[in-house]
């Protein structure tokens, strides 16, 4: 966390005029600063807007838009679409779980993936396919995903 990222944070909650509908705004600008909804800012958006810190983090539970959990570098979207799905994408995700040793939702001890599956990316015609970030790779295996995932490992760890 940058001084500059908490920053923009901090600025949104000295912006702010305490009422309870800042909530989601507040809880929104923390995410985009920290990368998730951290338990501290939680805690600063309570004393800020009044609210309890419990229904604080019930909005963050129920909106699938916040996450408790930093992401990492490299999001890996997988698309379970129909088109991919009977292409093998649940082969790749086991090749990805086996490869990375999280599950979907997760992201490694690194901070450098966070495995999410999708229900479709788009590229049908290119099933399966998985996105990491905003880069698509279609036509994939299990061995072409594992040879992938070591090769933005290796690039990540050389740059």
């Amino acid at each position: 966390m940058t001084q500059q990222t908490g920053s923009s944070f901090a600025r949104a909650l000295w912006m702010t005029e305490g009422r309870q509908g800042d909530v989601i705004p507040l809880l929104q600008a923390a995410q985009e600063a920290y990368g998730y909804v951290p338990e501290r800012a939680m805690e600063e958006i309570a004393g800020v807007t009044g609210v309890p810190v419990s229904e604080i983090y019930g909005i963050v539970t129920f909106y699938k838009q916040f996450r408790l959990t930093p992401r990492g570098k490299y999001v890996l979207k997988l698309c379970d679409g129909t088109a991919c799905h009977v292409n093998g994408s649940p082969d790749l995700e086991v090749a990805i779980e086996d490869a990375l040793k999280i599950k979907r939702g997760e992201t490694d001890a690194d901070l450098l993936f966070t495995l999410e599956v999708v229900n479709c990316v788009g590229c049908c015609s290119l099933a399966p396919v998985i996105m990491v970030n905003d880069d698509t790779h279609g036509t994939l295996t299990p061995r072409k995903v594992t040879t992938l995932l070591k090769k933005i490992r290796t690039e990540a760890k050389s740059s």
